[in-house]
């Protein structure tokens, strides 16, 4: 199985990657089409030049390895994938080879803490819109309603959002996916020593979220752009 796992920024993307890695049976690959994304965009994001140099440029290509089947003794090949990432001008043809699980968490969270890491944030970096479009494209072009699970929901309750995740999805649960050793993954991408310091001092997933945070005033029209999109997974989710 070919699982993508479409999320924005600060989902609790790297945990699910880690609790995915964790499984006897799995291959992981993490954002895929990142430095395809740098060099189409030209944006300028920390670590630029080192996941330029890391990464498969060529939006085909990365597609090409995406639809690969897993590496000899793996029978799942688990894709954390960045909505943000599939702009105008890469396909999204090929999703629907894929299985695919849509991880979302709320607006407010999910700015407050990319904020923090790199300022000021727009709508189209968090990723929001693009997977509220390709969840319908899923709907529309399969005839069925992708998965949806909310990261507070698993921090809340993780094995049992995981068996319920592993579940609509068909494959078996397995306690492994519950923790993993501290200090990062050998998949990591290259900018994983900036984005994922806390998840690298983690060996589980975090506890329950406390209430939601504050948000600067300049931020607030992005959070009011990215609340309608997820409204609507929201209502999908496990």
């Amino acid at each position: 199985m070919n699982l993508a796992m479409w999320s924005g920024p600060r989902n609790l993307s790297t945990a699910m990657m880690y609790s995915f890695a964790a499984r006897p049976d799995c291959q992981v690959w993490d954002e895929p089409f990142y430095a395809a994304y740098l060099q189409a965009t030209g944006l300028d994001h920390p670590m630029r030049d080192e996941i330029m140099a890391a990464g498969e440029r060529d939006p085909a290509s990365v597609i090409s390895a995406c639809l690969a089947p897993p590496e000899i003794g793996k029978s799942l090949f688990y894709q954390k994938h960045m909505s943000q990432h599939m702009i105008q001008g890469f396909s999204r043809a090929w999703i629907n080879q894929c299985t695919n699980v849509f991880l979302i968490r709320h607006p407010a969270r999910v700015i407050a803490s990319y904020a923090a890491k790199r300022e000021n944030p727009t709508l189209l970096d968090i990723g929001f819109v693009q997977q509220a479009e390709m969840f319908r494209q899923l709907r529309d072009q399969t005839g069925q309603t992708p998965v949806v699970i909310d990261s507070y929901d698993i921090r809340q309750a993780p094995e049992a959002s995981l068996r319920a995740l592993c579940a609509a999805i068909g494959i078996p649960f397995y306690s492994e996916m519950l923790t993993w050793p501290s200090g990062g993954h050998a998949a990591d991408g290259v900018w994983a020593q900036h984005w994922y310091g806390a998840v690298w001092k983690s060996t589980g997933f975090a506890a329950p979220e406390a209430d939601l945070p504050e948000i600067p005033d300049q931020l607030l029209s992005v959070l009011d752009g990215a609340m309608d999109s997820y409204a609507f997974l929201k209502e999908y989710a496990l």
